[in-house]
């Protein structure tokens, strides 16, 4: 890590978001890919819009800038199809990051069907983990969140410490709005999941994902019937969360 990068500590970076707040989204993510240079990373779910948006501009201002999406082996065939899409427009292609477990290998291990015993411990092995896996190394990384998505998104910073993962977050839209977001994509002719079609405003994995219904919140269809609104990858950090990649995939 460079130098500079040492000094971008908690407080400088809230400082940086402060500057920034009210900044047009290029400038947002021109400063990050400016200040982490070949230290940043994308991560894609390409299930949502806006991840979306973030990619297409990041292929305009730094195309060799590395983009990831966590491959949890449930995805729809459509977000497969989308990657696929994704990958000819632009001329790169995405890392796929996987669970060290296999599906076959959680269910001996967790027993059958565990999210839906234990969504929170499914995500666990299946996103978190991975994630830390692949931030590894990194300064900084960019995501697609919006404050509008959900409530416990309203508070999310432009520029700001992710203490989960140990690194700068970076969330250029967290400011827009969901129809900033689909007029950029139609302004820019950006691909989007199919599945957005079809009923599905936010989508994850095959087993806790749905349509929402006329009137719904749109991450309803998400975990529906269950308290549970993120997969943890942007909640705080739990108690366990210092463990070991190796040890978090093994415990509860």
């Amino acid at each position: 890590m460079s130098s500079l990068l040492k000094q971008l500590e908690p407080e400088t970076l809230q400082e940086v978001a402060a500057r920034l707040e009210d900044r047009p989204a290029e400038e947002i993510l021109a400063w990050a890919l400016r200040t982490y240079k070949d230290s940043i990373v994308l991560a894609c779910s390409f299930g949502g819009p806006t991840g979306m948006v973030l990619l297409d501009m990041i292929m305009k201002m730094a195309p060799s800038t590395p983009v990831f999406y966590l491959d949890t082996e449930f995805l729809f065939p459509e977000t497969h199809a989308l990657i696929e899409r994704v990958a000819q427009r632009y001329g790169f292609e995405p890392r796929a990051v996987r669970p060290e477990l296999t599906a076959d290998q959680q269910a001996l291990q967790e027993g059958d069907r565990l999210w839906e015993r234990d969504s929170d411990r499914c995500c666990e092995i299946r996103k978190v983990v991975p994630q830390r896996q692949a931030l590894a190394g990194y300064g900084a990384w960019i995501t697609g969140l919006r404050r509008d998505q959900a409530s416990t998104r309203r508070s999310t910073p432009v520029v700001s410490w992710d203490q989960k993962f140990g690194l700068a977050k970076i969330a250029p839209l967290a400011n827009w709005t969901e129809q900033q977001t689909w007029n950029y994509i139609v302004e820019h002719d950006v691909p989007t999941n199919a599945l957005h079609n079809v009923g599905y405003p936010s989508i994850g994995c095959t087993h806790c994902t749905r349509p929402v219904e006329t009137g719904e919140d749109a991450r309803a269809g998400r975990w529906s019937g269950t308290a549970k609104t993120e997969c943890g990858l942007h909640l705080a950090p739990r108690r366990d969360a210092t463990q070991s990649p190796e040890s978090a995939g093994n415990h509860a």
